[in-house]
């Protein structure tokens, strides 16, 4: 049986602490003790709403069938329980637990443990702890319950990736370019290489080439959606607003459903390091944070849809929601927070270049695609610098593109300072791209001076765009008041022709962030005049819900 790299000591507390006696019976109190026998199963890999289970006696065994046999996560003995952040969102276990030794275990089901989670201060933070640490592991470790199967030269290989480690999902990759051996898994499955990226599932389901949704389909990262069931709130979009808002609501008692096309985050998830956000002095990933916020609503009992989006609204309370995959969903009241999306440059081949040179996101997967190699960083905002900046920590050099003068306009004092400052950044002023070049990857671009018009090729094959910000509304189809930049209005800048024209219901003017439907809010940067900052983001997310109780009590 092959085992997990060794842990510390200090390491398997973390994830393996042991509860006190007290803490045991308090569990108890919640579910049933039962005698097991040797050898019998608890829970099986790939089973959703998996129980919780706290060893009292005898040894618990957690194990991961793989093709090449059983790896050994850890054995269980008294006073330790199973579980990963799994048990909140009631997707189905990557592991399968068996008993090694006869004994006796506690077993919960997982909505009592939730209840154990949100009224128990002491178990909570226990359990929280262990949850969130264990799913990283898994993650550091690639001690999942998928393989992909795809090249560098493949730009559905780099989505599928980031897809399944923004959402926290571990994974075994094997690149078909290095790694021995592919080529028989490739021929075990019958697929070409023309079919790549290939995602296996638990060793039987292969995917060709899949989408989004159906590896999220695969992997039952769902839960299963009743849409004859009225919700108190329904968040669209799952970045800092839309995380703020679904904490708020669910930990108050709302029913509370949230929409997401991709990952928690949004587009502050892709970015590397976000250093101005309050209470984090030496800064934290856009992932970490949205991670952390994901695992606080899944806490408190928000469900997630993943992987989906929203196609439209209806304009008559209660409101529907219609889904890109034909379902609906109904809410009393919605969170509009759908974000922006970075805005493409004119060029006519940049869409054939995407995942293949062209990315949108700086993390450290974009960044290992481009080691000790140039690349450009397109836009003069945060976002941009703060990508510049982590860049040039493993990139040979950093060329920044900006259109404007300058950068002090539209970036944060700490980042002008640390791009003046780095000798591998240098800052281009009144220049654009002009051209791209290569095949199939991005082998060369032309930039143009905008005050000189001269020109210039340079052999980069690295371009990171983050330039401006193209509100993602489409969806709403005229169901709501839009800027001239399709941003969304609400409140005191609401006009009465917009109020008029929307058939406004009700005597009083929308609330602040609500939007010219009643009880339909806009947050975070969606919303016309949102200040485009990740600490304004959480804020209106958390006070859209103190004016969603205020148009539900209506």
């Amino acid at each position: 049986m092959k085992e997990i790299s060794p842990l510390s000591p200090e390491r398997r507390e973390q994830l393996f602490p042991k509860l006190s006696d007290a803490q045991i019976e308090r569990v108890a109190a919640a579910g049933s003790k039962r005698q097991v026998e040797k050898d019998t199963v608890l829970i099986n890999q790939g089973e959703a709403n998996v129980p919780f289970f706290v060893v009292i006696s005898g040894r618990l065994d957690i194990v991961q069938p793989t093709d090449q046999g059983e790896l050994n996560i850890v054995q269980h003995q008294h006073g330790e329980f199973t579980g990963e952040m799994n048990m909140l969102t009631g997707r189905r276990s990557l592991v399968s637990a068996r008993m090694g030794e006869a004994g006796e275990v506690i077993e919960v089901s997982r909505e009592a443990m939730q209840q154990l989670v949100q009224t128990d201060v002491n178990l909570s933070q226990v359990l929280m702890t262990a949850f969130i640490f264990r799913r990283l592991e898994l993650v550091a470790q690639h001690a999942g319950d998928v393989v992909v199967i795809g090249s560098p030269h493949c730009s559905g290989t780099l989505r599928i990736k980031e897809f399944l480690t923004r959402n926290g999902h571990p994974y075994t990759y094997l690149d078909l370019d290095k790694d021995d051996g592919v080529q028989e898994m490739l021929d075990k499955f019958n697929v070409r290489i023309s079919e790549i990226p290939v995602l296996i599932c638990r060793g039987k389901t292969v995917l060709k080439n899949p989408s989004n949704q159906q590896v999220a389909d695969c992997l039952g990262l769902n839960p299963k959606i009743d849409e004859t069931q009225l919700r108190d709130v329904i968040v669209v979009g799952a970045g800092p607003a839309g995380l703020a808002a679904a904490v708020y609501a669910a930990s108050e008692g709302l029913d509370v459903l949230m929409i997401e096309t991709t990952a928690p985050g949004g587009q502050a998830g892709s970015s590397s390091k976000i250093e101005n956000y309050l209470g984090f002095p030496t800064g934290i990933s856009g992932q970490n944070l949205a991670g952390r916020a994901y695992a606080q609503a899944q806490k408190f009992g928000a469900k997630m849809i993943i992987a989906r989006s929203a196609k439209k609204l209806s304009g008559t309370r209660p409101y529907k929601i219609e889904i890109d995959d034909g379902h609906f969903v109904a809410g009393k009241t919605v969170v509009i927070a759908t974000g922006v999306q970075y805005r493409k440059l004119p060029l006519d081949n940049l869409s054939g270049f995407e995942g293949m040179g062209i990315y949108f996101g700086a993390t450290n997967m974009e960044a290992q695609l481009c080691n000790e190699e140039e690349v450009i960083v397109v836009g003069g905002g945060n976002s941009a610098g703060q990508a510049a900046v982590f860049l040039a920590d493993t990139a040979k050099h950093v060329h920044m593109l900006v259109r404007s003068n300058g950068l002090a306009e539209s970036m944060s004092r700490y980042l002008i300072r640390r791009i003046e400052d780095s000798p591998k950044i240098t800052l281009h002023t009144c220049t654009e791209i002009s051209a791209l070049e290569g095949a199939p990857h991005l082998e060369r671009v032309v930039w143009r001076n905008k005050n000189t018009g001269a020109s210039e090729t340079h052999p980069i094959r690295h371009i990171f765009m983050m330039t401006g910000a193209a509100p993602n509304t489409q969806w709403l189809n005229g169901c709501v008041a839009l800027d001239d930049k399709g941003f969304v209005r609400t409140g005191s800048d609401l006009t009465e022709e917009d109020l008029r024209a929307s058939d406004w219901p009700l005597a009083r003017h929308p609330f602040l962030l609500e939007t010219s439907r009643p009880g339909v809010l806009a947050v975070g940067d969606v919303r016309s005049g949102n200040v485009k900052r990740v600490a304004s983001a959480v804020g209106e997310g958390s006070i859209s819900i103190h004016l969603a109780h205020k148009a539900l009590a209506e």
